[in-house]
């Protein structure tokens, strides 16, 4: 299963950014200035109410959290 979709569409309706070309799913969410450390902990609630997951402290970090495709992976070895 692949959550791609769920991501890119909740980054544009809540932070107001385009994955059209500009940025690929393996950009750095937070150097590119796209979400910062509030923004994180959005896409943790998101990810805990959509996926019925508990994020844990110890794993926010940028290995999980950084790019699209890091949140995507993490949500796949979650829901195993």
């Amino acid at each position: 299963m692949d959550y791609i979709n769920d991501i890119t569409h909740f980054f544009e309706d809540n932070f107001m950014v385009e994955f059209n070309g500009k940025y690929t799913y393996d950009d750095s969410l937070l150097d590119n200035g796209i979400i910062d450390s509030t923004g994180v902990l959005e896409i943790v609630t998101f990810l805990e109410e959509n996926y019925s997951i508990q994020v844990e402290d110890e794993e926010i970090i940028p290995d999980n959290f950084d790019s699209i495709n890091n949140i995507n992976r993490y949500i796949i070895e979650k829901l195993k």
